[in-house]
């Protein structure tokens, strides 16, 4: 670092040891059988400074609470008198990075907190901050007013503030990258702080060299020696971001970059700029990648469990990404796997309304790259599945083909025909139950005299599904798997029916938006939220109630469980249906609605590599009717709440959660779609407290416990 001291002075000499003494916590070492564990760690006098800043910079730590009872982590953390004589010097350093170059660590002890632990304390003098006096701005002279205004503009570092290296670092860094992105591909950014620590002042001298404006040259290919993928094709997808002629930018290079990753098959992708040619002004570009295998076989497994379903299943995907060659992509997954609904021991215990049996799904998916234009791949799919529901069972298929234009990395637009037909049995347990046709969809229909079946039986019909959708999606996550910054903004539009014919004509809109923030040093502090809105308008169906058309269950909204409003067990949260009107204690099965309102705020921490909590609130609802501007609002005592806590064990394939949610008792009950239906007495937290019959989301418990696999959102 560039910093100079009036008095005393910082030798450049030490620079490699302050940044090896600046080096982030490491893994402890095994100890020596006699080694001592730190139960606790207290850094007092930190007033300016946050506490946990400076513990996250110094290599000893102090061993968690839940160390013992947690086995997925790398133990206690233990004592090791030279790491602690070298983290007090590490304190004093960090605070002068932070701009208190006065700040000392005055005393500090090591005192026994049992037979074999020890609690370790320093106290800290932190003395005044050193505000930034003079920031000078030079080299700048040259350049087009608009260039000067653009790389000037929102500096870290003003007059008055307290002066930090990391700034110091950052306004160099953010200075050279605004000149590289204006063409200047060889700027360099150079300057010195001077601090007196006298009159705790920092004076800024910061001087651009920002050198020749640069256009793209061509582009050069570095790639295996027999490559699959032919190096045009490489360039083909560069070029969507990288157009020679234009200035040359390093945000360009970024985006060339990420396009090429997603073509799929390459394990390693760097785009870089070539030595810059002064005489013509141009920067050539040089795009190194590095072939991942053309076909894999991935397997895995999953578990799901609620209150009202547990699920188990296995999981198979082989893909070939240069099938029939020009890297077309081939996949196959399926999911095989056994459903008990509400859970095993109410199919063993014989509930009346438990049932259970094999699920599956298996879809073939082709792809085919660079249809027509670079930019927009064919996609197709059929998939047939077999499933258990609450309310029904179904068998069926789907087709589905369309265009994907993605014209950025992080933008997509896809438009797609879909053909869906289901065979559903309103079966809602073991015996012949059933749910009316008409409610999931179906024509009422007479059973045929010699069946031996009587109305009210279980008895399937047939549905028919044909719908053109739109969806686009911008996404802006720095990851899929746990965001911890970015946002996230989609829309999906479907029409279905009219001269598509299928049985049901309707619109159908879901937006859905999320934004993610993370706080602190390590960035282990996220703040999360989400919002879904969507609307089922039917037009015109085979099955009428009065003058209204009816929608189909298989594309109605549900809510509730793990990934969605977590107050609710699995669909737990839409109109219900009762599964004997004579028994209410038999419960009652979700149908779905035509409107759903959710939203979702959540704070998660990180507290190890491995482990992280977090507490939320959720809200929404699932109406009967389309949202609708005009006449009563949906949301009229009909949002429910809920605030809950969770846990977090983090794998390459997403965290394992589990997360537990109290339902606030604010709103009416569940609609239940029958006149005579009486609720009976519930609303207990897991069995807990008194019971009552009318309440926020009866006749469901007021508490859940879900088990999943994947952030909620």
């Amino acid at each position: 670092m560039d910093v100079a001291l009036l008095r005393p002075k910082l030798s450049r000499r030490s620079a490699p040891l302050v940044l090896l003494v600046l080096a982030g916590a490491c893994a402890t070492p095994k100890p020596r059988p006699d080694a001592l564990k730190v139960d606790d760690l207290e850094i007092k006098g930190t007033e300016q400074v946050d506490e946990g800043d400076i513990k996250a910079k110094i290599l000893t730590t102090e061993t968690p609470w839940w160390e013992p009872i947690w086995p997925f982590d790398e133990g206690p953390s233990w004592f090791d008198p030279n790491a602690w004589q070298a983290d007090l010097r590490r304190i004093e350093r960090y605070y002068q990075a932070e701009g208190y170059y006065q700040a000392q660590v005055t005393s500090s002890a090591v005192k026994p907190a049992g037979p074999e632990a020890v609690a370790l304390e320093a106290t800290v003098s932190e003395g005044e901050p050193t505000r930034i006096a003079t920031v000078d701005i030079s080299g700048l002279e040259e350049l087009p007013e608009d260039h000067q205004r653009r790389v000037r503009a929102s500096l870290p570092l003003t007059r008055g503030e307290t002066f930090r290296e990391e700034n110091w670092e950052g306004v160099k860094e953010l200075l050279q990258g605004r000149l590289r992105e204006l063409g200047y591909a060889e700027a360099e950014v150079v300057g010195e702080v001077r601090v007196d620590v006298e009159t705790h002042e920092a004076t800024v001298d910061l001087r651009m060299k920002p050198g020749q404006r640069y256009k793209f040259g061509p582009i050069f290919v570095a790639t295996d020696a027999n490559p699959h993928v032919a190096p045009r094709r490489i360039i083909e997808q560069a070029q969507g971001a990288i157009h020679k002629g234009a200035w040359y930018s390093e945000s360009a290079l970024a985006e060339a970059q990420a396009r090429v990753f997603a073509m799929g098959v390459f394990g390693a992708v760097k785009v870089n700029r070539g030595a810059p040619d002064q005489s013509t002004a141009t920067v050539p570009v040089i795009v190194d990648v590095q072939e991942a295998p053309l076909r894999s076989v991935r397997l895995g497994g999953g578990l799901g469990v609620d209150a009202t379903r547990q699920e188990g299943r296995l999981l198979a995907e082989w893909t070939n990404r240069n099938i029939f060659g020009g890297l077309r992509r081939l996949t196959v997954q399926g999911r095989l796997g056994y459903a008990f609904l509400p859970s095993f021991y109410g199919v063993s215990q014989g509930e009346p309304n438990a049932k259970h049996g094999l699920i599956f799904d298996a879809t073939t998916e082709f792809e085919q790259p660079r249809f027509l234009f670079r930019d927009v791949r064919l996609q197709a799919s059929l998939s047939g599945e077999k499933g258990l529901e609450q309310a029904y069972d179904f068998i069926g298929g789907r087709l589905r083909t369309g265009l994907i234009w993605q014209p950025h990395p992080d933008l997509s637009v896809f438009p797609a025909y879909n053909l869906e037909v289901y065979q559903l049995t309103g079966q809602v347990g073991a015996d012949d139950r059933g749910i009316p046709p008409i409610t999931l969809g179906c024509p009422e229909e007479e059973p045929p005299p010699d069946s031996g079946d009587t109305p009210g039986d279980a008895t399937p019909c047939t549905i028919q599904l044909s719908y053109l959708e739109f969806t686009i999606a911008w996404d802006r996550r720095d990851e899929t798997l746990e965001p911890r910054n970015g946002y996230y903004a989609a829309l999906s539009v479907q029409g279905g029916g009219g001269p598509l014919f299928g049985d049901f004509t309707y619109i159908r809109l879901l937006p859905d938006l999320r934004y993610y923030q993370s706080f602190g040093v390590e960035q282990r502090l996220t703040v999360a939220g989400k919002l879904r809105v969507g609307t089922l308008i039917p037009y015109k169906s085979k099955v009428m109630v009065g003058d209204r058309a009816q929608s189909s269950i298989v594309n109605r909204f549900f809510s509730g469980g793990g990934s969605s409003m977590r107050g609710f067990n699995n669909q737990r949260l839409s109109p219900q249906v009762p599964v004997n009107e004579l028994a209410p204690e038999e419960g009652t099965v979700p149908v779905g609605g035509n409107s759903l309102f959710e939203t979702s705020l959540e704070v998660r921490y990180r507290m190890t590599e491995s482990l992280a909590v977090a507490t939320f609130w959720d809200t929404g609802f699932v109406g009967v009717d389309p949202l609708s501007l005009r006449g009563p609002s949906p949301f009229n005592n009909r949002l429910y709440h809920a605030v809950g806590l969770g846990l977090r064990y983090l794998t390459v394939v997403g965290p394992i959660r589990v997360d537990i949610a109290r339902r606030l008792n604010i709103g009416a009950p569940l609609f239940v779609d029958s006149p005579s239906y009486t609720y009976p007495p519930s609303g207990t937290c897991f069995g807990l407290g008194s019971e009552k019959t009318s309440y926020a989301g009866a006749p469901d418990g007021l508490c859940t416990f879900q088990l999943s696999v994947g952030e909620a959102f």
